[in-house]
């Protein structure tokens, strides 16, 4: 009801008494911001080889450096573009990518 008040201020007043208040609506402080609640708890990491992407896991956010390693290895995209070979550098990125050179 507060967003809509000030695009149609009438509408909104009548709907805000409608659900019981006795106040104007256009004396209730704005919504807040929270940053809590915008913390989202996995996101998409994303594996390259040879800095070309090659898959995408989603993940926690609290994952660690070797848990991320072990994950992007075990992809069947990333051992078919390995074929056999090691890797010789293995980029981690925190909350971004891991990048797998060879």
């Amino acid at each position: 009801m507060k967003i809509l008040a000030p695009f149609a201020p009438h509408l909104a007043e009548e709907l805000w008494h409608a659900l019981g208040h006795t106040t104007t609506i256009h004396r209730e402080p704005w919504p807040t911001f929270d940053p809590k609640k915008i913390v989202a708890e996995t996101f998409e990491l994303v594996v390259q080889v040879n800095g070309k992407l090659r898959d995408r896991i989603t993940v926690s956010r609290n994952i660690t450096e070797d848990e991320a390693t072990k994950l992007a290895l075990a992809s069947e995209k990333v051992a078919s573009s390995l074929k056999d070979k090691k890797p010789t550098k293995i980029i981690y990125v925190k909350g971004r990518l891991v990048s797998i050179s060879f």
